[in-house]
């Protein structure tokens, strides 16, 4: 289809050119990543709960339903994968952005083109926009007219969180996929079809069970970063064998390789040491289901109660490198903050339960960032664990039996004949006092006296043991 003369899908201004959604797959020089890209939903590791039979995302390409998708997950999930799995279902034309240089200008030049392409009966447009949270409110209010008026099937990556960084009606607009990182099983299949698929390393060499569990670590949920390591150790190890073949004797090739002139170096082992001179990551010896898992995390929280940060940073750090999961880390420390410091420092726990909440909300990377805060506050706070000895001595004496009846003015009087029980009354209410407390009897008799709470004498709890002991006085009449 033409107008005024030129094709309409050559009209595209120079930054926005229509794309072959896969351009450099089949090209042996191209990244490893790029020629390993699955080409169709069957072929994507991972994400099976957007995947299943039924699904929207399965509907879009199966269906060719006009719908348009915001792409919501870390680095490595399958982003760009799924955008061009979409782009290709009923021979949709893919254009191509980055919010990183493109414009307000280049977007309408996109929408312009896909809606005279329409006109004139050509393909439906599928705008793939990287990173859209890069994207201004402009240059996203700019998308809303053709988006509502499916002049494009947009598909937009971002990999931070579409309700904070998304306008309001470009999500109302479209339909919101979340991806998880891979899990270890998916990481491994990966890699196994790496190893051997014709489009990959066609079977050039083996991975030994040393590296694999590192790269595994490493790669921590990201196919991309997976794939990057695993092809700069194939490349280093192909490389040294080729030296090594080329400085054989030809003595040492057999007559066939002599008439054909090849030589057989066979299938080359990556071995970790190999691994970790590719990728310049050093494998942290870490179990997460053994010994060392255990061990590392001991080793973390006493040195966070031993108030010794830089040991707690290495502790931490040890464990970021080798993968583990950073929501273990994030519990770990919400547990800690109460059961080491405290009162000391009621901060503390706020600080720990952020942390918690920006690893559910950012993910890693970035959230090692907010760990390493809640972990550096936590190590310099005032210590007291007053806290679990407080509540632990209250449940001991529970399941000891001293549980006792509740005083009769602190029973409930809210219902009939409450009041013939003798239920709430002599209950002093202690905001009709001038102190605000009331000197009463709140625990049962048997535990008249009972002190659990005992606040230590660093932090804030200095200055509570002073207001306790007189909130002690009052409540139980004791005269000073």
């Amino acid at each position: 289809m033409t107008l005024f003369g030129d094709p309409v899908e050559d009209s595209l201004p120079a930054r926005a050119e229509p794309a072959d959604p896969f351009e450099g797959a089949d090209d042996p020089n191209s990244p490893l990543a790029v020629r390993m890209r699955p080409r169709t939903l069957d072929e994507v590791l991972g994400q099976q709960q957007l995947l299943g039979p039924g699904s929207p995302l399965r509907r879009l390409v199966e269906g060719d339903a006009p719908m348009s998708l915001i792409l919501f997950g870390p680095p490595g999930t399958g982003k760009t994968t799924l955008a061009t799995i979409v782009s290709t279902a009923g021979n949709r034309r893919f254009v191509q952005l980055s919010a990183l240089n493109a414009g307000v200008k280049d977007v309408r030049a996109v929408i312009e083109t896909a809606r005279r392409t329409l006109e004139h009966g050509g393909r439906p447009t599928v705008l793939f926009i990287d990173e859209i949270h890069r994207f201004s409110k402009t240059q996203q209010d700019s998308l809303l007219a053709a988006v509502e008026a499916r002049t494009v099937t947009l598909v937009a990556a971002t990999t931070e969180n579409p309700y904070f960084s998304l306008v309001s009606p470009l999500l109302s607009r479209s339909l919101l996929l979340t991806l998880q990182p891979l899990t270890d099983d998916d990481i491994n299949q990966l890699v196994d079809r790496a190893l051997t698929d014709p489009r990959g390393l066609g079977g050039t060499v083996r991975l030994s069970g040393e590296a694999r569990e590192h790269l595994v670590r490493m790669a921590a949920g990201d196919a991309r970063r997976a794939l990057t390591a695993l092809e700069a150790a194939a490349g280093s190890v192909l490389a040294a064998a080729e030296q090594e073949a080329g400085e054989q004797e030809a003595a040492e090739q057999t007559t066939s390789e002599r008439k054909t002139g090849e030589r057989k170096t066979g299938e080359r082992e990556i071995s970790l040491a190999a691994l970790e001179q590719a990728v310049d990551t050093a494998a942290v010896r870490y179990d997460r289901d053994g010994d060392q898992h255990y061990d590392v995390i001991s080793a973390f929280i006493k040195s966070i109660r031993g108030s010794d940060v830089d040991a707690a940073l290495h502790y931490l750090a040890r464990m970021i490198v080798a993968g583990e999961d950073p929501r273990f880390i994030a519990r770990r420390l919400v547990v800690h903050a109460s059961e080491d410091i405290g009162m000391a420092d009621p901060t503390a726990l706020l600080a720990a339960t952020a942390a918690a909440d920006a690893v559910a909300l950012i993910g890693m990377p970035e959230a090692r960032i907010n760990l390493a805060q809640a972990t550096i506050h936590l190590a310099l706070a005032p210590k007291s664990n007053a806290v679990i000895t407080a509540v632990d001595a209250a449940i001991g004496d529970v399941r000891a039996g001293l549980a006792g009846t509740v005083p009769a003015p602190l029973r409930d009087s809210h219902y009939a004949g409450a009041g013939r029980l003798g239920h709430g009354k002599r209950y002093q209410y202690p905001h009709d006092l001038p102190e605000g407390v009331a000197t009463q009897q709140y625990p049962p008799d048997e535990l008249v006296g009972r002190d659990y709470y005992q606040p230590g004498p660093r932090g804030a709890e200095r200055a509570i043991a002073e207001r306790l002991a007189k909130l002690r006085a009052v409540i139980r009449g004791i005269r000073p």
